[in-house]
């Protein structure tokens, strides 16, 4: 008999679709849709993964720079480590980050928390576009992105995994190694990443203050008590140092200064957790995860005089710490019937020690202690229950869950505010949808599902500059945003043919943004004389509104020769100004080529077309977003494989083509240009 995908995966085994995509591939399979290993094509959502071999041939140091260029993924960058990936026009707050399935809370003045997520040790790279607060909580509007580092494994002996990759653009060299060492009952996994990035080269030169360096390293032991329960433990370490943000330059009217830019000497994210996961068994088992971590990020954010004066004249240092507690259970009632509950409960603490000219009107002054806020803290607690049902060729995936989530500062500001700081807010997210297959090129699916948002502790407490060029003033008493979307989609597959295509509508109600008001009295009042001409107050817009187009599909033209298309269109309107919303992905066509040329070598071609830009916020950006012209790029490459070594060479951008990406963040006109033309050469390899 054979069992239905669900009953697979709650045994832990993966479900084979019908039938597989070709002869040397595997099923797609996702954990982070589901919250367990499913097959893509029996998941009603639009899903997305890239393995280690997709990773390392695309030779991204971070999740932005792998996630570019396909559809409904987007970036939104200020440097070249400060690439955040953008799900369906939602960025930052509003997608959820995750590694190894524990969210990375922190604030994101300037870079991106998606870079310090080591990458370049991954296993994969999952996401999830369109709501997920089921299962994801607070933050998950627009989706979330999941990287899957290595798991120790049973495998007895010695294992290495390893990986060498450099560019010609910033003549950057990373090295990569994973040894696991495995018996009969206990596992060790130890890991390490390190890069040296310089800066880089566009077509009109080299970008200054693009390079930095950054090491990473994982390790886990895995013990089995016996044939049902296992023990865990998990370390994390990533560091960067000496990064700047060139997308953050802007004018200062000091002579001494002339114009500031921010960067971090060091940054870095620490987690340890400790595990424990049953395997249940019978003919209902009941699988159990339970899960404790703490994970500090700590971030050193300043400001640098690029004028005469040539230091800092504001210095923040701030750390992230996060306590969590994360149990969930899968509980076969029926072969073909799945139940998941679970519960999640986390705890962010932070209290920034920020240096500024004192006093501030001169900014050669000494620097004293003007923190913005002090003991900020956000405590959520999660409940969710979700339910994976099938009647035949229907499959049906319902989920719900309530999430309380309360932020709290002792003051904020200098001279400081001690009341009204405190706010709490309980916010309901579900989901019900449903996949039918017709045939196996043919499988109609249906999703409504509900995300919710409550601010986090920069919106809340923080007021100061940020990495777009604008002094931003917080609001403790943010209300939360909800999102609603309908999604239509399409999927199937054959060993010759595969696509997934999807349409959506998504409203979000109390959206939360910075709303423009430079150069107003109520800007001199709230940001102070000095920013009054850069100045932005976090607000809850009314409504705003999200409907885009998804496609993608791979076809074989003929045995070991593969054509690949992918196309992304979203168009976004605040509905409160009736003009299109702030900082919205440009539309973008994606070519590509890979075929077998003999025995041992691949060759492939992609070709990205991305449209010009110009369905710009006028009104709620007061000018400060403006049309971005189109552009295409290509891509060459040629991959060598015998056994478990391979060798990659790639020409990215071979035209050397000047552009930016419309999501590139800074002072409008003088957005950093992207890498030009680059030799990449990788070598991965197992021992």
């Amino acid at each position: 008999m054979k069992l239905h995908p669900v009953a697979l995966a709650c045994l832990g085994m993966a479900a084979s679709p019908t039938p597989v995509l070709a002869a040397d591939t595997l099923p797609a399979l996702s954990v982070t849709a589901k919250g367990y290993a499913a097959d893509d094509m029996e998941t009603p959502a639009a899903t997305f993964a890239l393995s280690r071999d997709d990773l390392q041939q695309r030779a991204a140091g971070n999740v932005g720079d792998a996630l570019r260029g396909e559809p409904g993924l987007a970036v939104s960058g200020d440097s070249a480590q400060g690439q955040n990936p953008v799900i369906r026009g939602l960025k930052k707050e509003s997608v959820v980050l995750l590694v190894d399935g524990i969210r990375v809370n922190a604030a994101q003045p300037a870079g991106a928390i998606a870079s310090f997520m080591s990458l370049p040790l991954a296993e994969s790279v999952e996401a999830v576009r369109g709501p997920a607060s089921v299962l994801y909580g607070s933050g998950a509007l627009g989706g979330a992105i999941n990287v899957r580092l290595p798991d120790a494994h049973f495998a007895p002996g010695v294992g290495f995994d390893t990986a060498l990759a450099w560019n010609s653009a910033s003549r950057g060299l990373r090295a990569t190694g994973v040894m696991n060492e495995a018996g009969a009952d206990q596992a060790l996994m130890l890991g390490a990443s390190l890069s040296r990035i310089g800066d880089y080269d566009a077509p009109d030169g080299r970008v200054a203050r693009t390079g930095y360096d950054s090491d990473s390293f994982i390790g886990q032991y895995r013990f089995r008590v016996d044939a049902a329960n296992e023990l865990r433990v998990s370390l994390q370490q990533h560091t960067d140092e000496d990064v700047w943000y060139p997308g953050s330059t802007k004018p200062h009217p000091h002579p001494l200064v002339q114009s500031t830019t921010v960067h971090s000497p060091r940054q870095e994210r620490v987690l340890a957790e400790v595990g424990y996961r049953r395997k249940g068994s019978g003919e209902t088992p009941v699988n159990v995860d339970l899960r404790a971590y703490r994970q500090e990020v700590k971030r050193e954010i300043f400001s640098y005089a690029d004028g005469p004066l040539a230091r800092d004249i504001a210095e923040t240092r701030v750390a992230f710490v996060t306590d969590g507690i994360d149990a969930r259970a899968d509980w076969l009632a029926h072969p073909l019937h799945l139940v998941s509950f679970g519960a999640n409960a986390w705890r962010t603490s932070a209290s920034p020690e920020r240096l500024l000219p004192a006093p501030a009107t001169n900014p050669a002054n000494p620097l004293g202690r003007s923190d913005p806020f002090t003991n900020g803290r956000i405590e959520a607690l999660g409940l969710y229950v979700q339910d994976d049902m099938r009647f035949g060729k229907l499959g049906v995936l319902g989920g719900l869950r309530h999430d309380t989530v309360e932020g709290e500062a002792d003051s904020v500001g200098s001279p400081p505010v001690t009341q009204n700081l405190a706010r709490r807010d309980g916010m309901w997210s579900g989901s019900l949808a449903a996949i039918y297959e017709v045939a196996p090129l043919l499988r109609p699916y249906a999703n409504l599902s509900r995300g919710a948002r409550a601010g986090e502790m920069r919106e809340r407490f923080e007021s100061s500059p940020r990495g777009d060029g604008f002094f931003y003033v917080g609001n403790p008493q943010i209300e939360p945003e909800t999102a609603t979307q309908i999604e239509l989609g399409l999927k199937g597959a054959t060993t010759r043919f595969d696509y997934r295509m999807a349409v959506y509508r998504t409203r979000i109600d109390d959206y939360i943004t910075g709303l423009d008001i430079s150069g107003t009295a109520e800007a001199v009042a709230i940001c102070g004389p000095a920013n009054a001409t850069a100045c932005k107050r976090t607000v809850n817009l009314g409504q705003v509104t999200l409907e885009g187009l998804e496609a993608e599909g791979r076809w074989q033209l003929v045995d070991g020769h593969w054509l690949s298309a992918g196309l992304s269109m979203v168009r976004g309107t605040n509905e409160d100004l009736d003009e299109p919303l702030f900082q919205m992905p440009a539309d973008e066509l994606d070519l590509g080529w890979e075929g077998r040329v003999a025995p041992e070598w691949t060759l492939d071609t992609t070709l990205r077309l991305v449209r010009r830009q110009d369905r710009v916020a006028t009104v709620f950006a007061r000018g400060s977003e403006d049309p971005t012209a189109g552009f295409a790029t290509v891509d060459v490459g040629a991959t060598w494989r015998r056994g478990k070594h391979s060798v990659r060479v790639a020409m990215r951008n071979l035209a050397d083509k000047a552009y930016h990406e419309h999501l590139t963040e800074g002072v409008s006109g003088q957005e950093i240009p992207a890498p030009g033309r680059s030799l990449d050469v990788v070598y991965s390899g197992k021992f």
